[in-house]
């Protein structure tokens, strides 16, 4: 076996200085090093890029000298530079933004939500998509009563409802009218969280964690109180303010909604 010598180290060196830097641009297709994960730049984030596969699994990885191969060859992925003209590739939710397409006229399917505050954070997050499939959400005022809501709604092929509950957990009220609704059309899906407002993410709002509110007290009356944010008008605008994209929201909610898109949209061109 040939031994190494100090030019041989040295030459390796050299070797390795030599790596392309190629910026991480949102598309470009390479292949991780060590562990053979192929797919396409995503975003980039505080010291990693994000890959999504040909299957839409994201994986992030964090850069370093020569970790990545682009058409097979070694190369080391450095964050793009950011122009204040450059335009984001993806919108809110994570998805592809379409760029210069006009919405789409509304479909004859619905997306309903409890009320105002999820009708917000779900147009802040996914405004994009929804404007892309032309589908219109609709805030309920709460759920009491929402099969015979359904049955004046008169779902149908090309008519779907998708319908999001907050605090969809066993043995709530919400749960028990949701078990009543049976209807090839209708989809119900939902999040734990006692409030919308839980499911933004306590970083994105600058807490550690949302408050425990007594039972019997006004949720949001009581957040704002122990937070100090006033009325629940203002902390609302707090809340809605901490909001960007995705990143921000618990993952219940961003499955529920997602599914959601997915049903309204599946059976109509």
């Amino acid at each position: 076996m040939r031994s190494h010598s100090y030019d041989d180290v040295l030459a390796t060196s050299r070797r390795r200085r030599q790596v392309p830097r190629v910026p991480a641009e949102p598309g470009l297709v390479v292949e991780e090093a060590a562990g053979g994960f192929c797919g396409a730049v995503v975003r980039c984030e505080p010291g990693g890029v994000v890959l999504e596969d040909r299957h839409g699994r994201h994986r992030v990885f964090p850069f370093g000298p020569a970790a990545f191969l682009l058409d097979g060859d070694p190369v080391t992925l450095v964050p793009p530079r950011v122009t204040a003209r450059a335009a984001p590739s993806r919108s809110a939710s994570g998805s592809v933004r379409v760029d210069g397409l006009r919405a789409r006229v509304a479909r004859g399917c619905r997306i309903w939500v409890e009320g105002l505050h999820d009708a917000e954070l779900v147009e802040r997050v996914w405004g994009h998509d929804l404007r892309v499939e032309g589908v219109v959400v609709e805030p309920l005022d709460g759920v009491d009563g929402l099969a015979e809501r359904i049955a004046a709604f008169d779902p149908a092929p090309g008519r779907r409802l998708g319908v999001l509950v907050d605090h969809l957990v066993e043995d709530s009220k919400e749960s028990r009218l949701v078990a009543a609704i049976d209807h090839d059309h209708v989809l119900v899906t939902g999040h734990p969280y006692v409030d919308v407002w839980q499911a933004v993410k306590p970083a994105s709002v600058g807490i550690t964690a949302w408050p425990t509110v007594p039972r019997g007290q006004d949720w949001k009356t009581g957040v704002c109180s122990v937070l100090g944010w006033g009325e629940p008008g203002e902390g609302w605008r707090r809340v809605l303010a901490g909001v960007r994209s995705f990143r921000d929201l618990e993952t219940p909610l961003l499955g529920a909604v997602e599914r959601l898109i997915d049903f309204v949209t599946e059976d109509t061109p």
